[in-house]
Formats: structure tokens, sequence, C-alpha cells
């Protein structure tokens, strides 16, 4: 049986991938596609009780693009819960995007290149899916 995941929550994530901020929208136009060297990225998100803007679901890593409004405990606290996860959070401001993307491409590069697969989630008895049960 598929997680589910809160419908709020989901609502808002697409609400979201609708409206994405002009920075996100420039970070997504490099990193979508697998373009970044093969890797896969997914706009927000839902990793409850968080949406996150960008995640590697290979990898565990998490994009975050934080305006001059973030609150650096809350996002701390955040970072924290999700490492706790199993997840890495690389934080870039507007600005980094705006004025560095290369760099900020090279950042998340350098970092998913360092970083090992997940494990994999698989069906505990695989021959069920092939035999249609």
């Amino acid at each position: 049986m598929a997680l589910r995941i809160n419908a709020r929550l989901g609502q808002f994530a697409r609400e979201m991938r609708r409206e994405p901020t002009e920075y996100e929208r420039r970070l997504w136009g490099a990193l979508r596609g697998s373009q970044l060297e093969g890797f896969k990225f997914r706009r927000q998100a839902v990793i409850e009780p968080y949406i996150c803007d960008f995640l590697c679901p290979l990898l565990g890593l998490i994009i975050e693009v934080d305006d001059d409004s973030h609150d650096a405990i809350k996002d701390r606290d955040r970072d924290f819960d999700l490492a706790h996860q199993g997840y890495l959070v690389l934080r870039f401001s507007n600005f980094d995007i705006r004025d560095n993307l290369e760099g900020v491409l090279s950042v998340i590069l350098d970092r998913a290149r360092a970083m090992p697969e997940r494990q994999k989630i698989t069906h505990p008895n695989p021959s069920l899916g092939r035999e249609g049960l």
C-alpha cells in the first residue's frame, strides 16, 4: 500500500509548484530534466511535516531557496529534523541564485557527487507484483 501524504500539505505543494518564485524558477530551469549530471530533482516535495523546494530522492539531498523573511532558528530546527530523517539540506539565498547561479550549481553538484545513494525501498516479496496479486 502506498504511503499517503497529508492532503493539505499536498494541495499546498501543488499550489507552490504552479506559482514558483522567480528564483525557484531560475534554479528549476537548471535542475529539471536531470540536467545536473543526471541527478533527478523534484519540486515542492512533501517530507512531512515540511514542503521542500527541491529534492533529489536518490540521494536525500534537499535544496532550499530562502528569501529575506526566513527565520534562521526555524530553518535550523527544520534542517536538524530533516537530517535526523536522513536528508541533507543545502540553503541558498535569492541573491546567490540571482548573482551566482553557476556557483550554486557547482556547490550542489559537488555535494551530490560526494553523497552515497539512499537505500532503495523494495517490496518485501517482489514476485507478488509480477503475478498480479
